[in-house]
């Protein structure tokens, strides 16, 4: 009987127990398991098995503002922009508005109080920031401009776009011969003045500026195409006039004009006297025609 080396059956063992230890439901899986450098498989590590037991104090700092003093509780290692923040709810100062003083220096928001040796029942002084106060109220000036001249941009651009469609349409009107309402060209005129005036008293900057001088051109072609409109349908209302004038004119004449027949000699020298009577009487006759004189 061969013996075998107490090393072999050692590693055979080994071996078989991490196998079974790796298809077993209740051990790592296979991609829990990392190769290290060297090749050496381990166990991979996770920070969620073996948590921190050490917890970050809490520290309670005594804050002055004006007459009044202020404890707030926070965390050691917070910053003093956190505590700004933890303030704001208690003195109603919004945090950019806020300077805190420790050790007679005034320490940023970004700092954090352990680097600072800010430690529990510290007094720290809260000061007012008049500038940046000053600074906060003319941006929200700012931005409430903004978007009121955004929102009266807006509602005129709906505006004008109904308009333009009724100016289309009576351009289609004129260009088709049809008759155009002058009325109507007026009114619309009218009112493109007045959204002409209401962007006139709009102080608008950069791409609201650039807007609002698109939306002026907008509404002045389409006052530009309303004249043209009205010049188109009055040229057409003279020709028709005219033309109409003319035929009844001529239909006038035709009807009032005489027909006068030449007379024989011997019966011209009685007629005279009667055909005279008969132009004075019809004063708006006009004879064109030269008759020929008898002796």
């Amino acid at each position: 009987m061969v013996m075998e080396p107490v090393k072999t059956k050692m590693n055979k063992k080994f071996w078989s127990s991490n196998k079974s230890s790796v298809g077993n439901e209740g051990g790592p899986s296979v991609g829990q398991w990392e190769i290290r450098p060297g090749g050496m498989l381990v166990q991979k590590r996770n920070s969620d098995m073996n948590p921190s037991s050490v917890s970050t104090p809490t520290i309670r700092v005594r804050v002055k503002y004006g007459s009044s003093y202020h404890e707030i509780s926070i965390s050691s290692q917070a910053s003093f922009g956190e505590l700004k923040k933890k303030l704001a709810e208690s003195t109603g100062l919004h945090p950019e508005e806020q300077k805190l003083i420790f050790k007679n220096k005034e320490r940023d928001s970004k700092a954090f109080l352990d680097v600072f040796r800010v430690k529990d029942g510290s007094k720290i002084v809260l000061v007012e920031d008049v500038e940046n106060k000053e600074r906060r109220c003319l941006e929200m000036l700012r931005n409430a401009n903004v978007q009121k001249v955004s929102k009266s941009l807006t509602e005129i651009n709906s505006e004008v776009n109904k308009l333009e469609g009724q100016v289309i349409a009576l351009e289609q009107t004129a260009s088709r011969r049809g008759k155009v309402e002058e009325m109507d060209v007026e009114i619309l005129i009218e009112m493109l003045m007045t959204k002409l005036i209401q962007l006139d008293g709009i102080a608008a900057e950069g791409d609201l500026k650039q807007q609002r001088r698109m939306q002026v051109r907008r509404v002045q072609k389409n006052i530009e195409t309303l004249d043209m409109v009205k010049l188109q349908s009055g040229n057409s209302s003279s020709i028709e006039g005219k033309t109409h004038s003319q035929r009844q004119g001529n239909s006038t004449i035709d009807k009032s004009k005489p027909i006068l027949k030449p007379q024989n000699k011997g019966n011209y020298t009685e007629k005279k006297p009667f055909l005279q009577k008969t132009l004075n009487h019809s004063e708006s006759i006009v004879v064109t025609t030269k008759w020929e004189t008898f002796d």
